[in-house]
């Protein structure tokens, strides 16, 4: 079929002409249009009406090639969009993915079609609707679609990077779907089909032919308008005519005429509904205002650093904007944040004890994303937790210099604004640009952190280029350097040709290749051929024998020089001793025996580059090769014979792969998956390059830092970073710290020459000649006492290189509180009590940090590690710029626009190219931009999502869900407290009176669950098991149970002395509720919690903490009341509760409130209820409860319902309900499912059934039976009830 449809290839400038369905919700013609649409020069002439009878073709859509007798015809969806699409290369660039493509369009044909169209059509009027088929159906199509959601998960597209034709196909036969029938809450569970559908209709062929397409809101029948229908063939065919194809019989005319009548009669019927609903909208014209509440800003003046204005009444509803005003800076005014707060000095001993936790620091460059607001939400929650516990809690905040990625943001900041390198303006004056920009940026990130609640002590804020931390820098590298652990040598580095510098492993992107790829490389026109393997020869010196070998960078054999083989490899014992020729110079090589050689791949030869591979390098210090670097730092070949010498990397890649075949001495080339590293920073390919570079030399260390996890000194949570730790520590290689930047912390390390005779000239790759300082005046004295000559005949030259940024941070947990000086900072907070951070950080800073804590000061840097997921996107994709994934979360909590997410691109670093692509990101996850949310939504819904494993697929959307969560936690403080009312005095102390009715007793116990919950969840870092207590407590237990079963207490508390005392025992519980809850909630929710707890009364107003993050945190001692014995009673009754509304909502008494007969096993069961019987009554909304025992007999005229096996519920409908109206509709229903179940017997008990059905079609069948068997059942049993009412 595709060789078929390849083979008629010809240009539309020959004639071509598309005939298509003029109807707008045709999918299989709108295929043919959009395939039509994308990438071509002309379009074909297009045609709504059938193609002539003469041409033969079976169907529309149909494509006519050509003119008279030599015309080609293609009729069919598939084959017309195949060719439309191959026209424009969208159908696959090689034969997998054409294969792939086809597989997709079947895909669509087979699973996606019929299935859409049996939901789509009876909602159309194009066959009859039946409620059961069509929920069936509806079902199957869900169940599809969450396959193609699977499929989706890790991908833009279906096939490739772009857009192809299996994303055409697929997306038209969900179309119809998207518009009529997935309503919103069918779309949340299948977030990646909705993220693609989105991204496809929003491309600009989809919408020429489709229109601004509206997605289903509710599943109704659906009315087509005529002028629709109109502009949507206009659209389609701007060149073409609408006609109406052949006559019509009159048989098809007068269906026609009924089927419009019928859909006028229904057009009417909806238009009168809506006009109904339209018109008391219009008198009531407050429903909208109260809307606009939601987004209400706090317009009292309140000077920075002042309290807010707790006086005035609390808004209608929750407004982010308001509640997160004016707190911040009040708590950082009054030095709530400061360790020092509460106490004369933080040397004084503390029982509760210490918190000492520093800030992972954030890159200076530009902005924090939303995997910093993950830690900080973390961190804070824990830091404020710890605090209001009353220990001397300090989270110390930090901002990193970040080496190589400031240095590129100034780069290109400066070639974009003044046409300058760094080199054109000189080091000095290019540092001084960074600290411009530094102090223009910088202050942004702890904006955000403030933004975000961050607990954190600004006083103490640190940056590692800072003179104390750069001290701090020096005397560590000078410490380890005079101990001979911080030395000089000359090995392979990552090396970016761009930046012209070595790189740590970290800024090393490794893709992935299954086979050849053109990969674009910085400098090059022309995309590099990456992923194929080509093998060459090498001639055996002395005589005609060669040697066959192979690799992925042919342009590295200019520097070979040996041959290995295994020594157990039988086929090369010969050459043992032997050497081969280089083509290209007069080198001979030897033929090297190792064991690392796989005899089994390949001829089981291997040509070494000693100086540009790691492997080869290894084998040629083993045997002493001869180490040619070929490469200069800009990737310029050197050392090489001409014509290669000069030439960039890549393009002697082409240049040797043809002289070796002009030499006859290529083999041959074919595709190797493989892995090329990629500089994350420069996009440039990494090369290993010999460098003379400082290393520390890290196996003492890493052995230490291994041993401290071994014995129990240092935890690593979760445990199952465990074997990462021990694997890295155990084979841990030195480190090198040298950087070819001028952004970062020079090396206090010189270069000595000495002029005197005696001693000779030393090498830069000699140790010897290399000196450390504070300054040059102390390493000058330190090179003249080491080659015993006057200080005056030392020369001196200072390393021009940096320090890798994990070096400063390496130190940071004791350099940030003045070491190596003896501060008072120092002997209280080091070592700290914690560290958190991201687990892909735990080699590069984490172990960093514990070996050189180890080595500097003889302690662990901290007592604990807490490593959280990494975050992603909601397709499981990293956070990238190119993406357009990389959210602010300061657009989270205020919402932005599309436009404005746009915007942020336009004025960032990015290439033009990377921005488009970021655009079509940011429109496919947001096209109506990102909902306001707010701090406090924004940092619980970060916690809640820590237990999705190593990573974390954050959806936006779905933290706008913790924001309703704020809503409804303040419609319950606002109710609550107009309950208390306003004379309402607290008890000083939160304890039972003995008076709790039995609501009451369940809440507090409830509520002492989730301080215990809490408290385990923050001692053993679990956070959604703290975010699920919560939220259950509040939402669950207080508003839905609670608050509505003491109603009925309240509305009589003035009725007698008991009811006034029963109120009064209600509120001090409801009081406790809140101020409890709120507490538990602070240090995840600190805005909403500090507004609605300054608005309740203090229990001891002159002794109780001004601010609810200095409150003491809920423990268990004191919330003591939780009893498993009253929780599996109320269990008991709400089951009980919830059996009785299913009743009434299967009766529909919506209004009615009906008697309640509880017929109860045993006499204990019926006295359990008659003490919650006022709860049971008021929950569920019943007129009277009464408890009956097994033998007492339940009055005619019940609803019967099985609530446990200890109670049935019986609800009296008699006099409630039109009985003979609702036995007609049940025996109807009867009637229905009769047939059905008749139907389906007949079909099973056909003599082929068993052997022509497949297995899982009779498997469904059976389930179906069954079904329809338990629920005719039902209806009889409805039936017999009612007629015992008649």
């Amino acid at each position: 079929m595709l060789t078929k449809l390849t083979s008629l290839s010809v240009s539309f400038k020959e004639m071509a002409t598309l005939y298509v369905s003029p109807h707008p919700d045709d999918f299989r013609s709108l295929l043919a249009l959009i395939a039509a649409e994308f990438g071509l020069s002309s379009r074909p002439n297009i045609v709504t009406e059938d193609p002539p009878a003469s041409l033969n073709a079976r169907s529309r859509p149909a494509l006519v090639l050509g003119t008279g007798e030599d015309c080609s015809v293609l009729s069919g969806t598939s084959a017309v969009s195949w060719y439309l699409a191959y026209q424009s290369k969208r159908t696959g660039i090689d034969v997998k993915q054409q294969s792939q493509v086809w597989q997709w369009l079947s895909f669509a044909d087979n699973e996606l079609i019929p299935v859409s169209c049996a939901v789509v059509f009876p909602l159309m009027g194009v066959i009859g609707v039946d409620k059961k088929v069509q929920q069936s159906s509806h079902a199957e199509l869900m169940r599809v679609l969450k396959v193609l959601d699977q499929a989706l998960e890790p991908r833009t597209f279906l096939v490739g990077e772009s857009i192809t034709l299996a994303d055409m196909a697929v997306a038209t036969a969900v179309l119809l779907p998207f518009k009529y029938a997935l309503e919103p809450s069918d779309r949340e569970t299948l977030t990646n089909v909705t993220r693609w559908f989105t991204t496809c209709i929003n491309q600009p062929q989809f919408m020429k032919v489709l229109g601004q397409i509206t997605l289903c809101e509710k599943m109704v029948p659906v009315t087509l308008k005529t002028n629709v229908a109109e502009n949507t063939s206009a659209a389609a065919d701007s060149n073409g005519s609408t006609a109406n194809g052949p006559p019509k019989t009159e048989a098809q005319l007068r269906k026609e005429a009924k089927k419009k009548e019928k859909m006028e009669k229904f057009q009417q019927k909806k238009e009168m509904e809506a006009k109904k609903k339209t018109q008391p909208v219009k008198e009531k014209k407050a429903k909208p205002e109260k809307k606009e509440l939601g987004v209400i800003t706090y317009s009292v003046p309140t000077p920075a650093g002042d309290k807010k204005d707790v006086v005035s009444p609390l808004p209608d509803s929750y407004s982010p904007q308001y509640v997160e005003a004016a707190w911040y800076s009040w708590w950082e005014k009054q030095g709530f944040f400061k360790p020092e707060y509460g106490r004369k000095s933080i040397s004084e001993p503390n029982p509760r004890g210490i918190f000492m936790m520093c800030i992972p620091p954030p890159n200076v460059t530009g902005s924090l994303h939303l995997g910093h607001a993950l830690t900080n939400a973390i961190q804070d929650c824990l830091t404020r937790w710890h605090r209001m516990r009353g220990e001397t809690s300090l989270w110390n905040p930090g901002c990193d210099h970040a080496g190589i990625a400031t240095q590129v943001v100034v780069e290109k900041k400066l070639m974009r604004e003044r046409g300058m390198s760094r080199h054109e303006l000189g080091r000095e004056n290019f540092i001084q640009e960074v600290w411009k920009w530094k102090n223009e940026k910088g202050d942004r990130i702890y904006h955000q952190l403030k933004k975000l609640g961050s607990s954190l002590d600004w006083d103490r804020a640190c940056f590692t280029m800072d003179s104390k931390l750069s001290y701090a820098v020096q005397e560590a590298f000078i410490r380890m350097h005079d101990e001979g652990v911080i030395y000089r040598s000359k090995r392979l580095v990552n090396w970016s040709c761009t930046l012209n510098s070595a790189i740590s492993d970290i800024e090393v992107d490794k893709k992935e290749l299954t086979g050849r790829t053109l990969l674009p490389v910085p400098g090059y026109k022309e995309k590099v051929e990456f992923g194929v393997l080509v093998s060459f020869a090498y001639k055996v010196d002395g005589s005609d024998e060669e040697v066959i070998v192979a690799t992925t960078r042919i342009e590295t054999m200019l520097g070979d020089t040996a041959v290995a083989v295994h020594p157990a490899d039988p086929r090369y014992q010969h050459l043992k001793g032997k050497m081969v020729l280089h083509p290209f110079c007069d080198r001979k090589m030897p033929v090297v025996f190792d064991d690392f050689v796989d005899m089994n791949f390949g001829t089981g030869a291997v040509k070494i580059t000693p100086a540009h591979d790691h492997n080869d390098y290894e084998v040629g210090e083993r045997h002493n090769l001869t180490f040619i670097n070929i490469l200069d730092e800009n990737g310029l070949l050197i050392n090489v014979p001409p014509p290669f010498l000069g030439m960039k990397r890549f393009e002697a890649r082409k240049a040797v792969l043809q002289s070796l075949k002009d030499r006859g001495l290529f083999k041959e080339i074919k595709d190797n998956p493989m892995v090329v590293p990629v500089c994350s920073r420069s996009k440039d390919i990494v090369e290993p390059l010999l460098k003379p570079q400082w290393y520390v030399n890290c196996t003492d260390m890493g052995k230490q830092a291994a041993d401290a996890v071994r014995d129990g000194s240092l935890k690593i949570i979760p445990d199952h970073h465990l074997k990462t730790w021990f694997n890295w520590m155990d084979n841990i290689r030195d480190w090198c710290i040298s950087r070819q930047l001028w952004w970062g912390h020079r090396i206090p390390a010189y270069f000595v020459t000495v002029s005197d005779p005696s001693v000779k000239p030393g090498e830069d790759m000699d140790g010897h000649y290399w000196v450390s300082g504070r300054s040059e005046e102390e390493a000058r004295e330190k090179a003249a006492k080491r080659f015993n000559v006057s200080v005056d005949k030392i020369t001196l030259r200072q390393d021009e290189d940096v320090l890798d940024t994990w070096f400063s941070s390496g130190i940071f947990p004791f350099s940030i509180f003045g070491w190596p000086n003896e501060t008072q900072d120092l002997n209280v907070f080091y070592p700290g009590t914690l560290l958190e951070t991201g687990h892909d950080i735990l080699f590069f800073w984490v172990a960093r940090m514990v070996m050189m804590g180890l080595k500097l000061t003889g302690k662990l840097p901290f007592k604990e590690v807490y490593l959280h997921a990494v975050v992603r996107d909601a397709h499981g994709r990293k956070m990238s710029k190119s993406l357009g994934n990389v959210i602010d979360p300061l657009d989270v909590i205020t919402g932005i626009s599309l436009e404005g997410l746009h915007a942020q691109l336009t004025d960032s670093n990015l290439d033009p190219l990377e921005v488009e692509k970021a655009k079509q990101g940011q429109k496919s996850d947001y096209p109506n931009g990102i909902p306001e949310c707010g701090t406090d939504a924004l940092r619980f819904a970060l916690c809640a999502y820590t237990s999705q494993g190593r990573d974390i697929n954050l959806d936006v959307n779905r933290i706008l869900g913790y924001r309703h969560f704020c809503n409804k936690l303040w419609n319950a403080v606002k109710f609550a407290m107009k309950t208390l009312g306003d004379n309402f005095v607290p008890l000083e102390k939160a304890q039972l009176s003995g008076e709790e009715s039995v609501s009451d007793r369940w809440i507090l116990s409830r509520l002492s669950a989730a301080v215990g919950l809490c408290d385990a969840g923050f001692k053993a870092y679990d956070f959604p098991g703290i975010t699920t207590a919560i939220y259950n407590f509040w939402l669950y237990e207080l508003c839905d149970v609670y608050l509505e079963s003491v109603k009925p207490v309240f509305s009589k508390a003035e009725e007698d002395s008991t009811s006034q005392r029963q109120a009064l025992v209600c509120r001090q519980t409801l009081y406790t509720c809140l101020e409890v809850g709120l507490r538990l909630l602070s240090p995840l929710m600190p805005f909403v919690t500090e507004e609605l707890y300054q608005r309740l009364p203090r229990r001891q107003p002159q002794r109780d903490p001004p601010s609810i993050c200095v409150t003491s945190y809920p423990d268990t001692e004191e919330f003591c009341w939780h009893s498993e014995e009253v929780d599996r009673d109320m269990e008991f009754i709400m089951t009980v509760v919830k059996t009785i509304r299913s009743l009434r909502a299967d009766y529909n008494l919506t209004k009615t409130r009906a008697d309640c007969y509880l017929q109860c096993v045993d006499s204990a069961t019926a006295s359990l209820v008659q003490k919650y019987s006022l709860q049971i009554q008021t929950l569920s909304y019943s007129q009277a409860i009464i408890p009956l025992t097994a033998n007492q007999p339940v009055p005619e005229g019940c609803a019967v319902a099985i609530a446990s096996d200890r109670c049935t519920v019986n609800l009296m409908l008699k006099g409630l309900i039109d009985v003979e109206k609702e036995v007609a509709k049940l025996m109807t229903k009867k009637g229905d499912l009769e047939k059905q179940m008749e139907k389906l017997r007949e079909n099973m008990a056909k003599s082929d059934y068993k052997e022509k059905v497949p297995v899982k079609v009779q498997e469904q069948d059976a389930e179906k039976l069954r079904q329809s068997q338990t629920e005719l059942e039902k209806v009889k049993e409805a039936m017999d009830n009612f007629r015992k009412m008649m």
